[in-house]
C-alpha cells in the first residue's frame, strides 16, 4: 500500500505558489550555480514547507520563521512575547497539533488540507523557485522526475511552484530558462530529510510551569483554609475568572466545576507545553534548516523519575478539562510509548529510524520537590504535617539518593534506550540550570518576595543558601559525570555510551534565578509583587473582593512577558496556572476546593521553581548547536549545476492544472 500511495502522491499536479506564499528563508548552506561565461547567475532554490510536522497549519510555522529574524530562540520567545500582549504564542495552536490532549498521535493528520501519517510520511510539501539574477520576463520549462513520468510545466521565472516530492528518493529538477541572453539549464535533486526526534523526562523537559494557555484570575477573592482550620486563619488570594461557585470557605463546590476554569496544557496530565526547551529545540531545527522536516513526539511528564515515568508508569498530574476525554489518573512509561510508536512506524516504514532523543531527568529521583517544600514551607504547623507525609526532603537524603540510586537509575534508562537509538551520543541530555542564583552568583538572599502567595511560605535564607550550594556543587557534577561516563562512573562501553551533554545555558541562568528583578520587569510585577513580601491583603473582609493591595486586577498579570527572572517563583505559578493536582496520593487529596493542602499545592504545582518560557528559550539555544552537530546537519550539500541550454524548438506545454 506504501509504494502505491507514493506512486499515487507523486504523480499529483504540479500548483504555481499562490502570490500570498512567504519568500523562502535563506538555507543554511545555500549551494551555487556553476554558470555559463557570460550568463547570470542563477540557483535553483527549494524548501519544505510547515516543516515542523507537529503543526497542522502552516501560518503557525511561519510564526516562527518570521520570528526568528530577531535572532535566536531567546530573542524571538521575547519578540512573541511582546507581539502577544503577555498572552503568549501558543494558546490557539495548541488545538491545531497532530497529538491530541490526552497525547495521542493523529493518525492520519490533516495538514494544510492533505492527509498525512505523522510517524511515517510518504511525502513532503516543497517549494521550489528560481532565485538570484534572474532576467525579467524569462520564461522557466520545468521538469520533476522522481522515477515515475517526468512532471512539466513552463511559467515566468519569477513564480515559485508548490509540489509533494516523494520520501526516500530523490526527485531530480530540471529548468530550461528562456531570455533574450543565451538560454540556459539548471538542474539539481529534491530529497527531503525527515528528523524523528523524541523529548523524554521530567518537568523540565515537559515545561511545567508555563501553560499553553494560562490561567485567566478574576478581580475577587477565593478563600484558601490554613491547617488550623479556624475563622481567623483563612486567606484570600485571586480567584478564577468565570468562576460562578461559592467563593467563601463555608461555600464548596465541585472540582468539576473549578476545573472548566483552570489553565490549559497541550497533555494536562504531564504538563506538557510548546514553551519547553525540548520543543523549542525541534522547531528551531525545522525553522532554520528548509531542506528537512522535522517529526517530533513529546512525551516527558512532570514528576518523572527514572523508575517512575521513563521506565514504569506514573501518576498524572491533572486529567484533562475536554468533554470526550477520559482521566485514568496514571501515565504509561515514556520508554514503553516510544517503544510501541516506534515498532508501529517499522511497520509501515522498515527503515524508520529514531534520530535523537532530547532528555532531562534526575531531580525527582533525589528529591529536588521536597528540597524547595523546605525552603519555602516556614510555617510551623505546616513543616510538621508536610514533614509527616514526605513531602518536606533533606539535603542529606538527597545526597544519599545521588550516590545510591542515581547511578544505578542511569545504567538501567542506558540499557533501555540504546536498542531504540543505538550510539548514545544521540541523547542529549540538557541538564538543569541552578534556579536560587543572583546576578553575581551567590544564593538568592531568601524572603517572602515571590512567595507571599501563601501566608506560610518565605524562601529561609539558611535553607535556601544550603541548597543552592548542594545543587551547585554536588547534583549538577554528578549529573554531568553520569551523562559522560566520567569520574569513576561506570558504562560498559563508554565510546557508545556516553551521551551528549549540554549545560552551556547554566552561566546566563546564574543572571536570571527567581530572585532577579529590573525595572524592565512587567509594570504589573513592579506595582503588585512587592519586593517586601506583603503584595496581599491580609484582611479577612476587604481581601473577599479585593486581594492585592495595590488594587489592580490580578488579569493584569501576563505570564508571557520578558522578565529579568528566567525561574517562576510562586507568585507566578499561582498567577500563571493555579493548579489544582489530581494525580496525588490519597493522603493529599484534599476534602474540598477550599481546602488548606490546595491553597498549598495550587501555589506550587503549576511549575514554581521552573523556567519560564525565556529560560526554555535559553536552554533551546544552549542544546541548538549540540543538536546540529549529533544530527550532522552541517554536512556539504550537492551543488546546482548550470549549463548552456540547447535553443527551445517551442515552449514546452503548460501543465493544465497549473495556475
Amino acid at each position: 500500500m506504501s509504494i502505491v500511495s507514493c506512486a499515487l502522491l507523486a504523480a499529483l499536479p504540479i500548483h504555481r505558489a499562490s502570490a500570498q506564499t512567504a519568500p523562502m528563508a535563506t538555507p543554511i548552506f545555500p549551494s551555487t550555480a556553476l554558470s555559463a561565461p557570460g550568463a547570470p547567475s542563477m540557483q535553483i532554490s527549494w524548501e519544505v514547507r510547515n516543516r515542523f510536522r507537529l503543526f497542522r497549519e502552516e501560518r503557525d510555522f511561519k510564526l516562527h520563521t518570521e520570528s526568528a529574524q530577531a535572532g535566536n530562540i531567546l530573542a524571538s520567545e521575547d519578540l512573541l512575547e511582546r507581539q502577544s500582549d503577555g498572552r503568549g504564542w501558543s494558546r490557539n495552536i495548541i488545538n491545531r497539533l497532530c497529538i491530541d490532549l490526552t497525547g495521542r498521535v493523529s493518525e492520519p493528520c490533516t495538514r494544510d488540507n492533505v492527509k498525512e501519517s505523522y510517524l511515517t510520511p510518504v511525502d513532503h510539501p516543497v517549494t521550489v523557485r528560481l532565485t538570484g539574477q534572474v532576467p525579467v520576463g524569462s520564461i522557466c520549462a520545468w521538469s520533476f522526475d522522481n522515477g515515475d513520468p517526468p512532471q512539466q510545466s513552463t511559467l515566468d521565472c519569477a513564480e515559485p511552484i508548490n509540489l509533494r516530492v516523494p520520501y526516500g528518493r530523490a526527485t531530480n529538477v530540471t529548468v530550461d530558462v528562456s531570455s533574450t541572453d543565451a538560454p540556459q539549464r539548471l538542474a539539481t535533486a529534491i530529497e527531503v530529510r525527515d528528523i524523528l526526534i523524541a523529548g523524554l523526562g521530567d518537568s523540565i523537559a515537559s515545561g511545567e510551569g508555563n501553560p499553553d494557555r494560562p490561567v485567566a484570575l478574576a478581580d475577587e477573592g477565593f478563600c484558601f483554609r490554613s491547617y488550623l482550620g479556624t475563622a481567623s486563619s483563612q486567606y484570600f488570594r485571586p480567584s478564577r475568572a468565570g468562576y460562578k461557585g461559592g467563593r467563601a470557605c463555608e461555600a464548596p463546590d465541585t472540582l468539576q466545576n473549578w476545573q472548566r476554569h483552570g489553565a490549559l496544557w497541550f497533555n494536562s496530565a504531564c504538563h506538557r507545553s510548546l514553551y519547553s526547551y525540548q520543543t523549542r529545540t525541534a522547531l528551531a531545527l525545522a525553522v532554520r534548516y528548509p531542506h528537512i522536516a522535522v517529526t517530533y513526539l513529546p512525551l516527558a511528564c512532570t514528576g518523572a523519575t527514572i523508575a517512575d515515568g521513563l521506565l514504569g508508569a506514573q501518576r498524572a498530574r491533572e486529567c484533562p478539562t475536554t468533554k470526550s476525554a477520559t482521566c485514568k489518573g496514571t501515565v504509561n512509561a515514556q520508554v514503553s510509548e516510544l517503544r510501541e510508536a516506534l515498532a508501529a512506524a517499522k511497520h509501515r516504514q522498515p527503515d524508520r529510524q529514531l534520530d535523537l532523543v532530547l532528555l532531562s531527568i534526575g531531580a525527582n529521583d533525589i528529591n529536588f520537590s521536597g528540597l524547595v517544600a523546605d525552603t519555602i514551607i516556614d510555617g510551623p504547623t505546616e513543616r510538621e504535617l508536610f514533614r509527616r507525609i514526605g513531602v518536606i526532603g533533606s539535603i542529606d537524603d538527597s545526597r544519599a539518593e545521588l550516590a545510591r540510586d542515581l547511578p544505578r537509575g542511569f545504567a538501567r534508562l542506558r540499557d533501555a534506550l540504546k536498542p531504540l537509538v543505538g550510539d548514545l551520543s544521540h541523547v542529549v541530555y540538557v541538564s538543569y540550570a541552578n534556579p536560587a542564583l543572583a546576578a553575581n552568583g551567590t544564593p538568592c538572599p531568601g524572603g517572602r518576595a515571590g512567595f507571599d502567595i501563601h501566608p506560610s511560605f518565605n524562601a529561609a535564607p539558611e535553607r535556601l543558601a544550603n541548597v543552592a550550594g548542594f545543587v551547585q556543587n554536588e547534583f549538577l557534577p554528578e549529573l554531568k559525570a553520569l551523562a559522560l561516563c566520567q569520574s569513576g562512573v561506570l558504562c560498559r562501553d563508554p565510546s557508545s555510551d556516553r551521551m551528549t551533554f549540554v549545560d552551556a545555558h547554566q552561566a546566563s541562568f546564574a543572571d536570571h534565578g527567581f530572585c532577579a528583578r529590573a525595572e524592565s520587569d512587567p509594570e504589573f510585577d513592579r506595582a503588585c509583587f512587592s519586593d517586601k513580601g506583603n503584595s496581599f491583603d491580609p484582611d479577612i473582609v476587604t481581601s473577599a473582593n479585593e486581594p492585592l493591595v495595590c488594587g489592580r486586577s490580578a488579569g493584569e498579570y501576563r505570564a508571557y512577558l520578558p522578565r529579568a527572572r528566567w525561574i517562576r517563583d510562586a507568585n507566578d505559578s499561582y498567577f500563571a496556572a493555579m493548579t489544582y493536582p489530581q494525580g496525588l496520593p490519597s493522603a493529599m487529596q484534599p476534602a474540598d476546593i477550599h481546602d488548606a493542602t490546595w491553597g498549598v499545592l495550587s501555589a506550587v504545582y503549576g511549575g514554581a521553581i521552573h523556567p519560564t518560557a525565556e529560560g526554555h528559550a535559553a536552554m533551546a539555544d544552549a542544546a541548538l548547536p549540540a543538536v546540529t552537530s549529533v544530527l550532522r546537519l552541517d554536512a556539504a550539500v550537492a551543488e546546482v549545476t548550470s549549463e548552456p541550454a540547447p535553443p527551445l524548438l517551442q515552449p514546452a506545454p503548460t501543465a493544465p492544472n497549473a495556475h
